[in-house]
């Protein structure tokens, strides 16, 4: 019997391609041919990285007569946004650090 894969969210982003489609369905949804004239693959290709966003509910499709349209879906992207706010505060921390050193930087040059 196959072990069933599970799949993240961060699996889902670690693709350029992926993060591409995420950023093109998040404006707008779309079909899988209109998502497969943005890249230089094949439309079998772009559809292998529509299931993996699919199976980590990044998107979820709709049917719309014969066509299916993918959608963002905002709310999985919770779990990145949780997993950055720990850096966060390191991020502002190091800037405001390098915020001083300009501003001491240019108050030096100011006294000479």
């Amino acid at each position: 019997m196959p072990k069933e894969i599970r799949r993240d969210v961060f699996q889902a982003i670690a693709d350029p391609t992926r993060r591409a489609i995420l950023s093109l369905i998040a404006l707008q949804a779309m079909t899988p041919n209109a998502l497969a004239e943005h890249f230089d693959t094949s439309r079998q290709a772009v559809s292998k990285h529509i299931k993996i966003l699919t199976e980590c509910q990044l998107v979820r499709q709709e049917l719309s007569g014969r066509e299916i349209f993918y959608h963002f879906n905002a709310k999985q992207m919770k779990e990145v946004d949780q997993w950055l706010e720990q850096f966060k505060k390191l991020w502002e921390d190091r800037f405001n650090q390098l915020d001083q050193v300009l501003i001491n930087l240019k108050a030096d040059d100011y006294e000479k």
